[in-house]
């Protein structure tokens, strides 16, 4: 075995033509590659988003990587045992690295290493490198988290670091012969937080990691957004993420069908305005409420969303144009005021509200459910709120499930609701988070059936006053529906406060008409207007 000072590494770019060629040669037959006092070695790592217009050639070749004798698809065998000997000595580390208010990255190295915590090799050069490449990682994770070591998350992420070197890194180095061949890393789907950090980990040693997403998914976007650790690439699809394919995949794409979804590729992507159905059901919708005037808001209430100005979908949101409006008194022209309420009031995914409340104001206390789906940035986590046995939703597909929570999460970061008596924003936001957890069921609909770049559903609310009260529970709903992109017009014959007393009146617009009408009942469509509408049908 020859002998090095140390090791070097450099990256091989994805673009290269010869990347898969190289994937499964040895060292000494990639360039450059030297075997004197330094041992340069070249490397293949990447993230690859997305999947190919031929899904099945997709996941044929991961079942190749997988059956290959170098490559260990480590999302599928990851071993999360550890002797309770090794994390009694991580916990004892840790316990002086809090007495110490934060120890350096080298020190902690040096105490793990005193604590035999480390793996150690017989080949010098490696044995150092081990522990360079560990303390570079201890580095962007003390780089990446405020209060560094101190940070909450950091004892986890030490424990699993130390657990699968140990329960992977160790025998792969024990087997392989470096100076050849180290050994190669795929990853499927997301990673967690100490995943990730390990998957790097193992690029600073110099093995070849390739993480997949068929769904475009980046778990590495916060800790490495430009790609300098793992270079990024696009593929020009996505498709859904399935099992790994340890069984290999038989089905044969056609040439047609590859076609179809190469032209469906280039004519409904996220800048083409041409959507099919239900396209963009995995995106996250966010409204931009517009302003308009009063004879605005019909003519936009009557186009589909992508239609309207200020329709955009970048980066897995769909920002759509919505209506909110409160429509105060009413008309002079009596015929255009009721055809015009008539009309929205039958469109095509529209609830009527004529009673009001139309909630139900919940008095459970939800404050532990609201603290428990927190992430890190004290922000409501979707994924963790989807995951509470009291979460009303889950009969929902998973899309709308994350939507909905999605909605919820924005709308009590930023919260639009009124403060009553004593109320702190936080007393506001726990309030809304309570209110919007369970809807009433025709809201739900709503939103299940919203395709966001299709006919946007409508709430149209008739309150006289005569009918009930608009109570702060209905305001709370209309918040997230409004946040959701759904329209919402309100209208009050009489001109007084209702939807104001709960909710900024900056939020929606208002529209003053002519005359106030203090017992004006709604009125009915006539039967020759329904017999029209059902013939032009």
């Amino acid at each position: 075995m020859s002998h090095y000072d140390q090791i070097l590494i450099k990256k091989t770019p994805l673009d290269d033509e010869n990347l898969n060629e190289l994937l499964f040669k040895p060292f000494p037959e990639r360039t450059p590659y030297e075997n004197g006092n330094e041992l340069l070695i070249t490397q293949i790592v990447g993230r690859f988003l997305g999947s190919y217009y031929d899904e099945n050639e997709y996941f044929l070749q991961l079942h190749e990587l997988s059956n290959s004798n170098y490559f260990h698809v480590l999302s599928e065998e990851l071993n999360k045992v550890i002797s309770p000997e090794r994390l009694q000595a991580i916990q004892s580390i840790h316990s002086i690295n809090q007495k110490e208010n934060g120890l350096s990255a080298n020190r902690f190295v040096a105490f793990l290493e005193g604590a035999k915590l480390i793996p150690s090799h017989k080949n010098p050069a490696l044995h150092r490198h081990l522990r360079k490449s560990l303390i570079s990682i201890l580095e962007l994770f003390e780089k990446q988290h405020n209060g560094g070591f101190s940070h909450p998350e950091f004892r986890r992420v030490l424990v699993d670091l130390m657990k699968w070197t140990w329960n992977h890194l160790d025998p792969w180095l024990e087997d392989a012969e470096f100076e050849i061949k180290m050994p190669g890393i795929v990853w499927y789907g997301e990673a967690s937080t100490s995943q990730q950090y390990f998957l790097l980990y193992l690029v600073q040693l110099g093995c070849d990691v390739l993480y997949f997403h068929p769904e475009g998914v980046d778990s590495f976007d916060e800790l490495d957004p430009d790609g300098e650790l793992m270079e990024k690439r696009k593929l020009p699809t996505t498709v859904a993420l399935e099992p790994f394919p340890v069984e290999k995949p038989e089905r044969r794409s056609t040439v047609a069908y590859r076609a179809t979804k190469e032209m469906d590729t280039v004519l409904h992507h996220e800048g083409s305005q041409l959507f099919k159905p239900w396209q963009l059901r995995n995106y996250s919708p966010k409204s931009v409420t517009l302003k308009t005037t009063y004879d605005e808001l019909f003519l936009i209430a009557k186009e589909k969303a992508f239609i309207r100005p200020n329709f955009k979908v970048e980066d897995g949101t769909v920002h759509i144009p919505s209506l909110f409006a409160k429509i105060m008194g009413v008309s002079e022209n009596k015929k255009e005021y009721w055809n015009r309420l008539q009309d929205i009031s039958e469109a095509k995914s529209t609830t009527m509200i004529r009673q009001f409340p139309f909630t139900q104001e919940t008095r459970a206390n939800q404050k532990f459910h609201y603290q428990h789906t927190m992430n890190r940035e004290g922000m409501l986590d979707p994924e963790l709120m989807m995951q509470g046995n009291w979460w009303q939703y889950k009969h929902l597909p998973q899309e709308t499930q994350k939507a909905i929570g999605q909605a919820i999460s924005r709308m009590c970061a930023n919260p639009k609701l009124l403060p009553e008596g004593n109320e702190t924003e936080e007393d506001i936001k726990l309030y809304l988070f309570s209110q919007t957890t369970k809807i009433p069921e025709e809201f739900v609909h709503l939103m299940q059936t919203f395709d966001y770049s299709q006919e946007v559903p409508k709430v149209v609310l008739y309150n006289t006053e005569m009918n009930g009260t608009l109570s702060r529970s209905d305001a709370a709903v209309l918040h997230l529906l409004n946040e959701f992109g759904i329209d919402i017009i309100l209208y009050n014959p009489p001109g007084h406060q209702c939807i104001e007393r709960y909710l900024d009146s900056n939020q929606f617009d208002t529209h003053w008409l002519e005359e106030m009408a203090f017992r004006q009942d709604f009125k009915e469509p006539s039967v020759f207007r329904k017999l029209f509408k059902s013939i032009k049908l």
